[in-house]
């Protein structure tokens, strides 16, 4: 069908009459103007692909009348312009989709119908570990590592990358994902089939809303609903309200990036932003560059929005001349945006569109801040670290207490390394890592760390050998501008070589911990202290052995390896004393932004940008001879421990069945709040007692072969076991720490997998019960997938993080929610009951259903199917499945 808004189609430009692009402004509507620039790109992607089928009418007219209909919960398709994912979330869905085309020829369908409509580009960053650290050789050692433990990963991507079209693989060794989407990936404008259109994508990874702050739209979406974007499926959303988010004045010259992004991070958490859009206005915003608003659109998901949106000015327009664009595309940039209405001028007030609500900050009251020692969220002034952590050790056992008894508070244990005495005690820093693209896609916290750094071995100081010290810049370039401004080698004698280029510390492949170090945390049961500028520090995520983590700016994670402990108050005391005695105070080796603006200006050029990124795609040689299989359908390997056919599709028929009811279920967990999917799905270690462990080690695996979690997320059985295995798991039914939980039917207590195991094998269903906030976290899909595998037909929760309720959709696993002002609690839920859920045949969006226990006792809740589309989902059993069918019929 002809699209009904074709009328609006223009040439961008007269001398290039073939290139057209839809001219929003000639809706001659006075609603599109008020519209927040954010809600302009759903508008444009829903006319320009407007075919009464998938997109309707009734949707762009719902999207324009969006000052009406943003507090309706109306649903509407989004079209990204692409998807991006990283590996760890990669490979499970390049899995999906082998395992797609069985399922598809199996029902007498093409196979090559799965294969990428929209395009995809896939980062290897999660793969790399710390395993080597504060040597020279250390960046080619963990590489090293890093192929050999992943060799079999790698063939399978690049066999992905031959079978399936629109999929470009980014090697091992480039970057972390949102750094390269920053610095090269990015489009800001799409030119493709003789049309200018926006940038704008769906990520399988929760930080993809970094882009948000280059003015490209994008957020995070669970695996399952990306692969069914890559077939061409639009998203179905509901139209979020816009809180415009506004920015004056000017920093302190000695505010960071990260000190910005904490302080956003805490009010946002505050005003309460969870599912809705923050869109960013006012005249402060001029004052930040590109690099800024991407650290503060990085840590979105901590602050709990689904996007954070800086639209494009000239602010963007200098930013992709400095990472060596085209100029021609950025003539066509410009014009383009400047013609539809959505290029942005900050200091103009009559651009300012009519948010939902209004809420701002004024820059000049940010101080320096640090969060944690559990939370993002949880931010804390620099000058209150020390205050704050001894209050956190007596504290009851939560996000700000660790239960540490009053006369074990000055507890210390005396070890050596390497023949050397020292002491570590409450509070002492183990591990000291720059990390992540939240702050290394930053020149200016960057180069300031390594201009601390050079201040401070110019005035002898140094950091203690045993402080698992590490630096894994985003991108090449970042090494590249430290090298040529000559900081990098003071970075090195500080103990901070470059490990790697991946995410590494953040996602918590920070590697192991000396031996004395450990047993001297273990002996003492001392809460050792992880420092990092990262972007999440959930429990057990950054290292088993650090039980508090905070976030910092680089320059502060070097401050505080060189004084050792989180236990300072910088402003009264020296961080370090010299040889000669002589007291040296953080504000002595601190550089002004004068020094780091100066530095930057000369160093951090395009044709640094330019030279890393031209080659980015066939740098790695290991990754060159790598040698693939070419067939279009995967030939699974039964003897792989890393890949595996996934069961989700075994007896899949075109046939639907009617939705049924959950009878006499069991409770399989009980959960408190914030319940993350690192603890549902841990990415990290594979515990050597674990039910993953025990697997391996039946294959014939040693220890040292066990990988990850991350990187076995192509083999179910792997991730079944890992699920709900983090060894921070605080389960009602146990009262303490522990991947464990009650086989209620004997009241043992057994490993969450053997017990979910037991209830399949006597046919029970199982629920989760849960408070507020599930599934907070990074946007894994396997939190969903593999609940779904031990048995998991429902969870209820009082609320949930945005992402993993969707992907709990996309499995087939049904969300429910309290009702207002009800809780386990108030219901008098032990978890001991068992549950009768009662699914009618007719089920509408967030209808209530009744729950019946064996007590007798009753109660209703919502369904949480937001949309008719995730009905539709549902009733096939999950979005693959809808997907199969869909395919197999064409």
């Amino acid at each position: 069908m002809t699209n009904p808004f074709a009328h609006l189609l223009e040439p961008l430009d007269p001398q290039s009459p073939e290139h057209h692009f839809y001219n929003l402004t000639k809706l001659d509507d006075p609603r599109y103007a008020c519209l927040p620039f954010s809600i302009r790109v759903l508008l444009e992607s829903a006319v320009r692909n407007c075919d009464e089928f998938l997109v309707k009418r009734a949707d762009v007219e719902s999207i324009l009348d969006w000052q009406h209909t943003q507090t309706q919960s109306v649903e509407v398709p989004f079209r990204p312009a692409r998807v991006i994912l990283q590996d760890f979330t990669g490979v499970p869905a390049v899995v999906d989709f082998a395992a797609m085309r069985d399922a598809v020829k199996a029902l007498g369908g093409d196979p090559e119908q799965i294969n990428p409509i929209c395009p995809a580009d896939l980062v290897i960053d999660h793969s790399i570990q710390v395993d080597f650290n504060r040597k020279s050789d250390s960046l080619q050692k963990n590489q090293d590592l890093e192929f050999d433990r992943n060799r079999e990963r790698f063939q399978f991507l690049k066999w992905g990358s031959k079978a399936f079209r629109n999929m470009r693989i980014i090697p091992p060794g480039s970057g972390i994902v949102h750094q390269v989407n920053l610095e090269y990936l990015a489009r800001v404008v799409f030119q493709r089939d003789g049309l200018y259109y926006p940038d704008s994508l769906v990520g399988t990874d929760s930080h993809t809303t970094m882009i948000d702050g280059l003015g490209v739209l994008g957020w995070g979406v669970g695996g399952i609903e990306a692969e069914a974007v890559m077939l061409g499926q639009p998203i179905s959303m509901v139209l979020p309200e816009v809180i415009g988010y506004q920015l004056q004045g000017t920093p302190d010259t000695l505010i960071t990036s990260t000190d910005i992004v904490l302080t956003i991070t805490k009010h946002l958490r505050q005003v309460g932003v969870v599912g809705k859009f923050v869109e960013f206005f006012g005249a402060g915003v001029a004052q930040l560059s590109i690099a800024d608003r991407a650290t503060i659109a990085n840590m979105c998901p901590e602050y709990g929005a689904t996007a954070a949106f800086f639209p494009v000015d000239t602010v963007s327009i200098h930013y992709l001349q400095q990472t060596g664009r085209d100029p021609e595309k950025l003539r066509y940039i410009t014009q383009y945006l400047k013609a539809v209405g959505m290029f942005r001028d900050y200091s103009d007030e009559t651009q300012d569109p009519k948010y939902t609500q209004v809420v701002g900050l004024d820059l000049g009251s940010v101080v320096p801040c640090c969060s944690g020692p559990k939370r993002p969220q949880d931010r804390v002034p620099v000058a209150d670290m020390k205050a704050d952590f001894q209050q956190c050790l007596g504290n009851p056992q939560g996000f700000k207490g660790f239960n540490v008894a009053a006369d074990r508070h000055g507890e210390s244990v005396e070890f050596q390394y390497n023949g050397v005495d020292y002491s570590l005690s409450h509070g002492s820093v183990v591990i000291a890592a720059i990390t992540s693209c939240t702050n290394t896609s930053n020149p200016s916290v960057m180069l300031g760390a390594g201009l601390l750094a050079k201040k401070a071995i110019e005035l002898g100081l140094s950091v203690k050998p045993y402080i698992k010290t590490s630096l894994s810049p985003g991108s090449g370039v970042v090494t590249y501008y430290l090298k040529e401004s000559g900081v990098m080698d003071y970075l090195s004698q500080l103990g901070f070589e470059v490990v790697g280029y991946g995410c590494m510390t953040c996602i918590g492949n920070s590697g192991p911990l000396p031996e004395p170090v450990v047993e001297s945390i273990t002996k003492g049961d001392l809460v050792a202290v992880g420092i990092l500028s990262g972007n999440r520090n959930f429990e057990g995520r950054v290292h088993p052995n650090t039980r508090a983590n905070y976030l910092a700016s680089p320059p502060l994670v070097i401050a505080y390896a060189i004084a050792g402990t989180i236990c300072i108050d910088f402003e009264k005391e020296p961080i370090a004393v010299t040889g000669e005695g002589k007291e040296v105070f953080l504000r002595d080796i601190w550089p002004t932004r004068e020094e780091i603006q100066s530095v930057e200006r000369q160093f951090v050029i395009p044709a640094m940008f330019k030279e890393v990124y031209d080659k980015i795609e066939n740098v790695n040689e290991r990754w060159n001879s790598l040698v693939a299989p070419s067939d279009k359908l995967y030939t699974w390997d039964p003897k792989s421990t890393y890949i595996k056919s996934p069961p989700f599709f075994e007896g899949l028929t075109r046939e639907l069945k009617n939705p049924e009811s959950i009878s006499d279920a069991y409770v399989l967990l009980n959960f408190g709040d914030s319940v993350t999917t690192d603890h549902i799905s841990p990415a990290g270690n594979i515990a050597r007692t674990s039910p993953a462990a025990r697997y391996l080690t039946s294959r014939g695996l040693t220890p040292r072969e066990f990988n990850s979690y991350g990187s076995r997320r192509g083999n179910d059985a792997v991730m079944a076991r890992g699920t709900f295995a983090n060894i921070r798991l605080l389960n009602k039914f146990l009262g303490k720490q522990a991947p464990k939980t009650l086989y209620l039917p004997t009241g043992e207590t057994m490993d969450v997998f053997d017990a979910a195991e037991r209830y399949q094998e006597e046919g029970r269903p199982l629920l989760v019960l849960a408070g507020k906030e599930y599934g907070s976290g990074s946007s894994r899909d396997w939190a969903a997938k593999g609940p779904f595998l031990l048995g998991i037909k429902a969870v209820l929760a009082e609320s949930y993080e945005r992402i993993h309720r969707s992907n709990l959709v996309g499995m087939g696993i049904i969300p429910l929610e309290y009702l207002p002002e009800q809780t386990a609690t108030t219901l008098g839920l032990t978890g001991h009951e068992r549950y009768t859920i009662l699914i009618p045949t007719l089920i509408t969006p967030r209808m209530l259903v009744d729950v019946k226990l064996d007590t007798g006792k009753s109660f209703q809740v919502r369904m949480r199917f937001d949309t008719d589309v995730e009905l539709t989902y549902f009733r096939h059993g999950g979005i693959l499945n809808y997907m199969i069918r869909k395919m197999a019929d064409q």
